[in-house]
């Protein structure tokens, strides 16, 4: 990265090109940031009582362009190094003396290599294009369906 930034005026010459000096961040700036990323300041107002400066000044100071830059580098480091951690402690758990968490690890670790199980052990598929349930029938009684029964046999009136 370059330690100066350029940017265009707005005046009538926009080719003339003007040179920024890029800011410094404090050293107390840089160790809040350090305490927020690794999480031993939970809150913003602890991490500025804790390295000396006011909490507005901190505030402003995470509001700037090259303090969120930092920021980020430094939750991106500690995300490198907790990644190996966890990958540790899975591997660990991989062994573990409760058969539940052994599956559930072996389980995850299969699904990181692209293993998956199926969802739904218990599916079946029917090529039935029937929906499975009761069908009430909420019409009234039609004057037409009506049975009469002679002799023993059971007709209906219209079938006649």
């Amino acid at each position: 990265m370059t330690s100066t930034s350029t940017a265009i005026s707005a005046d009538s010459n926009p080719q003339r090109e003007i040179k920024r000096r890029k800011r410094r961040i404090s050293p107390k700036i840089v160790q809040a940031v350090e305490l927020l990323a690794k999480g031993e300041c939970r809150t913003q107002k602890l991490a500025a009582q804790r390295v000396g400066v006011s909490e507005e000044w901190l505030c402003t100071m995470l509001g700037r362009e090259e303090t969120r830059v930092l920021l980020e580098q430094t939750c991106r480091k500690y995300l490198r190094t907790g990644k190996v951690r966890a990958t540790a402690r899975l591997v660990e758990l991989l062994d573990s003396p409760s058969q539940r968490t052994a599956l559930e690890a072996s389980k995850h670790v299969l699904g990181i290599e692209g293993i998956t199980p199926p969802r739904d052990p218990f599916q079946v598929n029917v090529g039935l294009d029937v929906s499975v349930g009761y069908v009430i029938d909420l019409s009234g009684p039609d004057p037409r369906d009506t049975v009469r029964t002679i002799d023993g046999v059971s007709t209906r009136e219209g079938d006649r």
